[in-house]
């Protein structure tokens, strides 16, 4: 499974990239204007920023919900670097634009993703990837892993070649829960990924090695 980062830190990006770990970075306009990233040309330089510190897909998001206007803006987007895959919302002229970016091989993710019939609508009109929205599900009591699991299996049956990409993780069991059904990609925060480190037993058991060593050489 592919681990994504899902910010637009560039420190905490650089963080994931030095553990060895990270396959990538999504973000949205939301995770721009937290760090104070405004105007057309500061994103997009930020997205280039972004890409310049990874080694793979960067998803960068059109703002437009226009057919016309997603269709310029992810045409930009592509121009900044060839990391970058066009994050496109799953709504009628974003399927449509879908289609289109697929038939110019443009690389795509579609985004907003909380049905496994817009899942199966993105696969059929080319999107490389698709974004289920795992914990924002899981906030309105609704089983966010059991979407991951019905859109794999549609996949799978009809042999699409979109890859599933958990997105809106949350802590480190929706990874592990996600890596066993087989999701292709996670997206998720420097925290969760970070938490998926620790256990109080392997601190202990440190803490024992350590103290032990100590003993044998004072």
């Amino acid at each position: 499974m592919k681990f994504f980062i899902d910010t637009a830190n560039l420190q905490e990006i650089k963080e994931a990239h030095a553990l060895g770990v990270l396959d990538g970075v999504t973000t949205n306009p939301s995770l721009m204007a937290k760090e104070g990233i405004t105007g057309k040309n500061n994103i997009m330089s930020h997205y280039k920023a972004i890409c310049d510190l990874v080694d793979g897909d960067v998803s960068a998001e059109v703002i437009a919900t226009d057919f016309e206007g997603i269709v310029r803006e992810g045409e930009e987007l592509i121009e900044i670097d060839d990391k970058i895959v066009v994050k496109v919302p799953m709504i009628q002229d974003g399927v449509k634009a879908l289609k289109y970016f697929s038939g110019k091989g443009i690389r795509t993710n579609c985004t907003l993703i909380f049905t496994a019939g817009q899942a199966l609508l993105a696969a059929k009109a080319g999107a490389t990837y698709v974004s289920p929205f795992v914990g924002r599900l899981d906030d309105i009591s609704t089983d966010g892993i059991a979407l991951i699991e019905q859109i794999l299996t549609i996949y799978r049956v009809y042999g699409y070649e979109t890859q599933v990409l958990a997105a809106s993780i949350r802590h480190p069991m929706h990874i592990i829960q996600c890596a066993e059904l087989g999701a292709d990609v996670m997206t998720g925060p420097l925290s969760a990924i970070l938490a998926l480190l620790k256990h109080p037993l392997t601190d202990s058991g440190l803490e024992k090695f350590l103290a032990d060593y100590k003993k044998g050489n004072s």
